[in-house]
């Protein structure tokens, strides 16, 4: 699990390092002007990075079935070798899906101005600025994509499915709570990753617009990988001590500022 949860941060901190330095630069200096090169080689690490991260997700996925419904098969389907095997396709298949689609995207003629009306440079945007439709090759690496991308989806529907009939069979309310926590933070995870990009692909046309389109890809694309790390950090039992310890510190502080401010004025009058 913490061999996958590596490589789910480096995706995360590879996909936020993609988008948010060059937007923070263009915020600060206020440009609003990226060259050529330097969209496209965005566009291709921005894949490169959210595909390896939602692979990595149904990779995980399968790591917490085996966990709980095939515990004792554990160490033979999930040895060092089968996760290094595993962790590498999921890497090398991100990297062909975003060559293939980036070198697609940028063969296309752009005519229709050069106004992407994003914070980083998207496929669909760029797509708007085409002269030239679709053509053939672009809709089969488009559906391939989608395909992969679906049979991921139920993938990890699935083995969630049977993930929860095995936790209900679990006898003792303390090993339910111990499966639950298990695989809670990573059902989050994919929650949060999943909802934000589906609803940004694939919300009704009626409700789109610039200021829609802008909140949505920074939902998708900078709050997921930027929660993870919080998300996975909350099972640890020295992190949430430290955090409780905080909080009552900050408590504290307050209440004994509050206690000031009443006695003070009786001080003053007497």
């Amino acid at each position: 699990m913490f061999f996958f949860m590596l490589n789910l941060a480096l995706s995360d901190l590879g996909s936020i390092c993609t988008t948010v330095p060059k937007a923070m630069h263009n915020s600060l200096w206020h440009t609003t002007t990226i060259s050529y090169t330097g969209c496209a080689t965005q566009v291709f690490f921005f894949l490169f990075f959210i595909g390896s991260e939602f692979y990595m997700l149904t990779i995980m996925c399968y790591d917490r079935y085996v966990s709980i419904c095939k515990p004792l098969h554990y160490g033979t389907l999930l040895g060092s070798r089968a996760c290094a095997h595993m962790a590498a396709a999921a890497w090398a298949s991100a990297f062909l899906n975003a060559l293939l689609l980036t070198a697609n995207t940028f063969s296309l003629p752009l005519c229709h101005g050069n106004v992407l009306g994003q914070f980083f440079c998207e496929i669909p945007h760029i797509l708007k600025l085409s002269c030239s439709k679709p053509h053939l090759r672009s809709l089969l690496l488009l559906a391939g994509s989608a395909c992969l991308s679906l049979c991921c989806f139920v993938f990890i529907v699935f083995s969630y499915v049977q993930i929860f009939r095995a936790v209900l069979r679990i006898p003792s309310e303390q090993g339910r709570h111990k499966a639950f926590s298990t695989c809670l933070p990573h059902l989050a995870v994919v929650s949060v990753f999943l909802s934000t990009g589906i609803f940004a692909y694939l919300k009704p046309p009626s409700i789109t617009s610039p200021s829609l389109d802008l909140a949505l890809s920074v939902l998708y694309s900078v709050v997921p990988p930027a929660l993870n790390p919080l998300i996975y950090s909350l099972r640890n039992q020295e992190l949430k001590a430290a955090v409780w310890r905080l909080m009552n510190g900050c408590f504290q502080e307050h209440e004994t500022a509050g206690e000031f401010l009443q006695t003070t004025p009786n001080k003053n009058n007497l």
